[in-house]
């Protein structure tokens, strides 16, 4: 599988694909410390029952180009999406989307849901759940985002051969696989423009919030089909935090616990996740 590009929001964003083109537009969007790679399982079983699957590099992660305005606000990265659904001649796709790429298509489904058919979360609950609600337990599992914010932030994660950003992954997860996973994300990372560019995405999440148009968005009820998938062992977000939030989906959610995994649910039980991702899109209209 080889890298793509196709120009969209004004970015050349890399692509991976699979699939035939005439299938319906599945858009699989990754988050941090990770890359598209990860989702060549879930590539491979869309592709293999007609679905045109197709996974960007995100925003800044190599070999997509990194925005001249440093824009990583949450609701850009949504606009991304959908400018991709545009740029690959869809009406309309459904966002399967893990930690960033999650919030990413909560936002989406606010901004955009006439361009939506559904939307799948990993490892992400509800954004208002997260923001307004979030567990004792869940504020000091997410601290590392405060210290992202500080201007040290690339040199901590990279000093050492990446030794803390090695650390982090492997406190979130169960350790499947996850040298192979975080393989092409140091490699990335190695420049440290790209570095920057990630933790951009949680530089610009005061921004993002502190706007009339990001925190409407970040809090809205989601109007489209949606699919929650989080592993039980997350070490980033807990599973408490998927807990009491089904009122926040108005076209409905069905909820999928993976106890044999921590926050990489596609890396860790591809097979299961992959399962629980086309159960939902054959349950929906079409």
């Amino acid at each position: 599988m080889t890298p793509r590009f196709l120009e969209a929001n004004g970015l050349s964003f890399g692509l991976l694909e699979a699939g035939p083109a005439d299938g319906p537009l599945v858009l699989c969007a990754h988050g941090f410390p990770d890359t598209a790679w990860s989702f060549v399982h879930t590539l491979q079983a869309l592709a293999n029952e007609g679905y045109r699957a197709v996974a960007p590099f995100m925003r800044g992660y190599l070999p997509t180009q990194i925005p001249a305005d440093g824009d990583y606000r949450t609701t850009t990265l949504a606009r991304d999406l959908i400018a991709l659904i545009d740029h690959l001649g869809a009406e309309r796709a459904v966002i399967v989307g893990h930690d960033w790429g999650a919030a990413a298509a909560y936002m989406a489904a606010a901004l955009r849901p006439d361009r939506l058919r559904g939307v799948v979360c990993a490892s992400v609950p509800h954004l208002r759940r997260f923001l307004l609600r979030p567990s004792g337990a869940q504020l000091l599992r997410s601290s590392y985002m405060l210290r992202f914010q500080w201007p040290d932030a690339e040199a901590h994660l990279s000093a050492n051969d990446f030794a803390a950003l090695r650390a982090l992954a492997q406190r979130w997860s169960l350790g499947a696989a996850l040298d192979a996973t975080l393989a092409p994300v140091i490699a990335g990372f190695s420049e440290r423009a790209r570095l920057s560019a990630a933790l951009g995405y949680y530089r610009a999440l005061p921004r993002t919030l502190f706007s009339a148009e990001g925190w409407q968005a970040a809090t809205a009820l989601v109007s489209v089909p949606a699919c929650v998938i989080h592993g039980v062992r997350d070490g980033c977000m807990g599973a408490e935090m998927f807990a009491g939030q089904n009122h926040l989906y108005a076209a409905g959610v069905r909820t999928v616990r993976i106890e044999r995994a921590g926050h990489y649910v596609q890396v860790e039980q591809p097979q299961q996740f992959a399962t629980a991702v086309l159960a939902f899109l054959s349950s929906l209209p079409a």
